[in-house]
């Protein structure tokens, strides 16, 4: 498909690798008019050496600031080597192109404490050098210094995409880490992560089937829940926080994991039970902080997962419980879209945090540049 290469200022490219370690999710979007298209999607998976590789750097090692800049190298040229594709099927140059927006790989995201950090490889120097084209990367830094979360950043892109003013709407991403953005007419936007969305349950499949995710959450459907494993697992304090917060790999890993299991359970009742925990976390936030809510849409890689999705709508009966593909918004690629619109927001020096869920002091231009 060819598109309008007059319009050279409303295409942008985002790039989302999230922390599912699954690949990389590259969109084409065009934002010259005032309702935002996403005209092109391309996914490049992880092969198995590179995502061990980067999970092995979400905890301290020997060598690993010389192995995390290589990766940030590699990751560069796995992102080019996409959107060089992207480009090509789309009979684009970089030339057509204002900018990148490139989240990067998350290895570190530790925002507590007021002194906190956040960690997203991918060099983007090497990637504006070997696109040609400008990248804004580093999204979350700029909102940490200013006293957030870092996290979610996103749902001030799910207030411009799908706030209604007469309908109380609830956003739900389920990537690696589930979060809500509360979109409830005449009032402010709020959000915060709520605990693992998909995170533990594919670290568990692969370990105990082979397979890097558990399809539709079949494997799931086959155990049984554990309710002393859910109990284990729902006390941690991080589920009681009030918002702000965020969380990522740092708390809900296969560490921890092992820590809540006897080490006698059937694994198929495990990821059952995991399942469960996504469910259970995602329905008690939304119930305690948004029970007025009149629809609740779905994306992420979760939004694909059957058994999640239908376990949802059993617990909010009487709500409307559907994927943002409703709303005309493929759930698979909101996030690197997302990262487009960002990218735009920073070339045009506007800001684009929401200090009602980071708890930052004040609003921010987030990102830095560089470049073509």
């Amino acid at each position: 498909m060819e598109f309008r290469k007059s319009l050279k200022q409303a295409y942008y490219i985002g790039i989302m690798s999230g922390s599912s370690l699954d690949g990389i999710d590259v969109a084409l979007a065009d934002f010259s008019s005032s309702s935002p298209s996403l005209l092109h999607t391309l996914y490049l998976p992880y092969d198995q050496s590179l995502r061990d590789q980067l999970l092995s750097l979400h905890h301290s090692e020997n060598d690993e600031l010389h192995r995390a800049a290589m990766l940030g190298n590699t990751l560069a040229r796995c992102y080019a080597q996409a959107v060089s594709n992207l480009l090509h099927k789309n009979k684009l140059k970089s030339t057509d192109i204002s900018a990148i927006g490139c989240h990067g790989q998350t290895i570190r995201h530790c925002p507590q404490l007021g002194m906190g950090y956040t960690i997203q490889l991918g060099n983007s120097a090497l990637l504006a050098e070997l696109t040609g084209i400008t990248v804004v990367s580093d999204f979350r830094s700029r909102d940490i210094a200013a006293g957030g979360q870092g996290a979610p950043i996103v749902p001030i892109f799910h207030q411009m995409l799908f706030q209604n003013p007469k309908v109380h709407r609830v956003i739900v991403n389920i990537g690696g880490i589930s979060n809500v953005t509360n979109l409830m007419p005449g009032k402010e936007v709020t959000g915060f992560d709520c605990g693992p969305g998909n995170l533990l349950m594919d670290a568990w499949c692969l370990r105990h089937t082979g397979q890097s995710y558990d399809e539709n959450g079949k494997w799931a459907k086959l155990g049984t829940i554990i309710p002393s494993v859910l109990e284990r697992l729902t006390t941690l304090q991080f589920f009681s926080l009030p918002p702000p917060k965020s969380t990522g790999r740092e708390l809900f890993n296969m560490l921890w994991l092992e820590s809540c299991l006897s080490g006698n359970e059937r694994p198929v009742d495990v990821q059952a039970t995991l399942l469960q925990l996504t469910i259970t976390t995602i329905v008690k936030s939304i119930l305690i902080n948004f029970p007025d809510v009149m629809e609740i849409y779905l994306c992420g890689g979760g939004a694909r997962n059957g058994e999640l999705v239908s376990g949802l709508q059993v617990a909010f009966l009487g709500k409307k419980v559907e994927t943002t593909d409703t709303l005309g918004i493929n759930a698979d690629w909101l996030e690197a879209f997302a990262f487009a619109w960002l990218s735009r927001q920073t070339i045009l020096k506007i800001p684009s945090n929401l200090c009602s869920i980071t708890g930052a002091k004040g609003e921010r231009i987030l990102g830095a540049i560089y470049h073509a």
